[in-house]
């Protein structure tokens, strides 16, 4: 089965590709959006952007999972440690104080403070129904991505520190914060998937957001154990199985 990849790759990708390689897989790097003849239909996994993957998952039959819309907002208040709501984008317009927002799984609303919600993208641009998560301001002093699988941490690592890039091994407290968290919630995530975590200015744990892993950077994770995440999280639609139905995107 191959592994099919976009025709720009991050230096994460270039780790995966290396390591499926190694792995005895085939790697396939498009050179657009179109899908050969050639390829096998519901045989390949896929490591990507969003936008590829809705191109080219369904042309070959692979089932990309990701975490509900709203699934951030839905987490006790324990494992956020501020308010986070998914709503609307016209709704969000109403907003008149500052507001961190982004898309729930792509980056169609960039992920910025946005000083009032009139800052947000328009109606012109974007489809007002469009979902959009909206939260307080919270300064994460590190940030880690946790790479998941069947309810359990299988990898992850530190991504940034004060907001800037600064990778580093997968800290105890983060893993311990992560078990935590899946102990609380994993039936609601599907068994393969990126949560990020991190630590506040306050100096509490909390979740950052929910990440596609077939649309994630490793960092400083382990590659083998990242490999068997984005394998699981878009790999064909025949291996699903009944649980992970109801999260694919």
């Amino acid at each position: 089965m191959p592994l099919i990849l976009p025709p720009r790759l991050t230096d994460s990708a270039r780790t995966l590709r290396d390591t499926a390689r190694r792995r005895g897989l085939r790697t396939v790097q498009l050179p657009d959006h179109t899908v050969p003849g050639e390829l096998p239909d519901g045989d390949a996994y896929l490591h990507a952007g969003p936008s590829f993957a809705d191109a080219v998952a369904p042309a070959l039959g692979i089932a990309p999972l990701e975490a509900p819309a709203d699934w951030l907002s839905r987490l006790p208040p324990a494992f956020l440690r501020r308010e986070i709501r998914a709503v609307p984008i016209r709704e969000a317009y109403g907003l008149r104080r500052p507001v961190f927002a982004k898309s729930p799984n792509d980056k169609s609303i960039p992920a910025l403070v946005y000083t009032d919600g009139s800052r947000l993208p328009g109606p012109d641009a974007v489809d007002p129904e469009t979902v959009v998560l909206v939260s307080d301001v919270v300064v994460f002093e590190a940030e880690y991505r946790l790479y998941l699988l069947d309810g359990r941490v299988h990898t992850g690592s530190r991504y940034a520190t004060s907001g800037r890039l600064d990778l580093a091994p997968l800290s105890a407290g983060a893993h311990a914060f992560g078990s935590e968290l899946l102990d609380a919630v994993g039936p609601t995530l599907p068994s393969a998937i990126v949560v990020d975590v991190g630590v506040t200015d306050a100096g509490q744990w909390a979740a950052v957001e929910a990440n596609a892993a077939w649309a994630s950077g490793c960092y400083a994770a382990d590659p083998e154990r990242a490999l068997d995440v984005v394998l699981r999280a878009a790999g064909p639609a025949a291996h699903l199985t009944e649980r992970d139905r109801a999260y694919v995107r």
